[in-house]
C-alpha cells in the first residue's frame, strides 16, 4: 500500500543514491554551475553517478542553438570524469529540445554525435504561447486545462515515438505554466491523456524520467506525480530513471530522495540508464539496469532490507 505522498519529507535524509540522471553545467545558457561543483557534491552526499545533460536546442533564435559545440562538452565531461576517477562516475549526456519540424535534424545530429544518454524534451519555445506571463495569460483565458495544454502533450508524444531518445524528459512540465491561471493540473480529469503518453512510453521502450524539478516549482509535486509512477507500471512499463533537472548549485539533489521514493512506491526496484553506445533504436541493447539496494528501499519505502 502506498504511503500518503508528502514533499520533502525525506529531503535531509543521508542520500546514498545511485544516480541524477539530469544535471546543468555551464555550457547551458540558463544555468551557472561548473562541472567539479556538481561533483563535489554528488561524493559528499553520496551519488554514485551523474549525468551531465546540458540543453541543445536545433531552431535558430532558440537559447541553446548553438550554444556549445560538441567538443566543448566532450572534453569538459571527459576531463572532469578522468579527475574524479569514478567518485562520482561522470557521463556525457545531452537534454534535446525536441520540435517535430527539425525531428530530421535531431536524428542527423545524434547519429554523427556519441553521447552516453538522451533526454527529449519539450520546452516552452520563444515562439509559443507560453513565452511570457502575458501572453500565457492571453492563452489560457477561455481555455480550460486540456485544451490549454493541448499542444504540448501532442508534440511530447511525437518526441517519445520518434524512438531518438532514453527517456523522455520532464513529461508534464506544462503543468506549470498552466497553473497560475488554471490552478493546479490534475490526473484524475486527464487520466487519458496520460495513458496515452506511457502506453507510447511502453509501446517505444522509452524509459519515463520522475523529475525533481517540479518539487520546487509551481506544482510542488514531481514531473510527473507519483501516481502517474504507479499508472506507468499498471500499465506494464519497465523503464523508469530519476533526475533533479538541477540548474543552480543550491538545486542539485532537492527532491531526489522524493523522487526516488516514487519510484520505490510504485514497485520499481531498479533505474535504466544507459552509459554510451548506440542510441536510436538501438538503445536497448545498451541500457543497463541499476539496481536500487534493499537498504534503499528500506529507507524509502518501508520494506525490510
Amino acid at each position: 500500500m502506498r504511503i500518503p505522498y508528502a514533499p520533502g519529507t525525506l529531503r535531509a535524509m543521508p542520500l546514498a543514491l545511485p544516480l541524477d540522471a539530469h544535471l546543468h553545467t555551464d555550457l547551458s545558457p540558463d544555468a551557472a554551475v561548473p562541472i567539479d561543483a556538481y561533483a563535489a557534491l554528488a561524493r559528499d552526499r553520496g551519488i554514485a553517478e551523474i549525468a551531465i545533460t546540458d540543453h541543445i536546442d536545433f531552431v535558430t533564435g532558440e537559447p541553446a542553438c548553438g550554444y556549445a559545440d560538441y567538443d566543448r562538452r566532450l572534453r569538459m565531461v571527459r576531463d572532469a570524469a578522468e579527475r574524479w576517477a569514478g567518485e562520482p562516475a561522470i557521463r556525457l549526456g545531452l537534454e534535446v529540445t525536441y520540435e517535430q519540424a527539425v525531428e530530421g535534424e535531431i536524428a542527423e545530429y545524434l547519429r554523427d554525435h556519441a553521447y552516453d544518454y538522451v533526454i527529449g524534451s519539450v520546452h516552452m519555445s520563444r515562439r509559443g504561447p507560453f513565452r511570457d506571463e502575458e501572453a500565457a495569460a492571453a492563452w489560457c483565458a477561455g481555455r480550460t486545462p486540456r485544451e490549454a495544454t493541448g499542444f504540448y502533450f501532442d508534440e511530447v508524444e511525437q518526441a517519445i515515438r520518434s524512438g531518438l531518445f532514453d527517456t523522455i524528459g520532464h513529461l508534464d512540465f506544462v503543468k506549470r505554466y498552466v497553473q497560475p491561471y488554471l490552478g493546479p493540473f490534475a490526473y484524475e480529469p486527464h487520466a487519458d491523456i496520460y495513458d496515452r503518453l506511457l502506453r507510447a512510453l511502453v509501446e517505444t521502450g522509452t524509459a519515463l524520467e520522475v523529475n525533481a524539478s517540479g518539487l520546487r516549482q509551481a506544482p510542488g509535486e514531481p514531473y510527473p506525480a507519483p501516481v502517474v509512477v504507479d499508472r506507468f507500471r499498471e500499465l506494464g512499463g519497465r523503464h523508469v530513471v530519476a533526475g533533479s533537472d538541477a540548474h543552480r548549485i543550491e538545486q542539485f539533489a532537492f527532491g531526489l530522495p522524493d523522487v526516488y521514493r516514487a519510484i520505490g512506491e510504485a514497485g520499481f526496484r531498479e533505474v535504466t540508464f544507459r552509459r554510451g553506445g548506440r542510441g536510436g533504436a538501438g538503445r536497448s541493447a545498451d541500457r543497463v539496469a541499476i539496481e536500487l539496494s534493499r537498504e534503499l528501499v528500506a529507507d524509502l519505502v518501508g520494506e525490510e532490507a
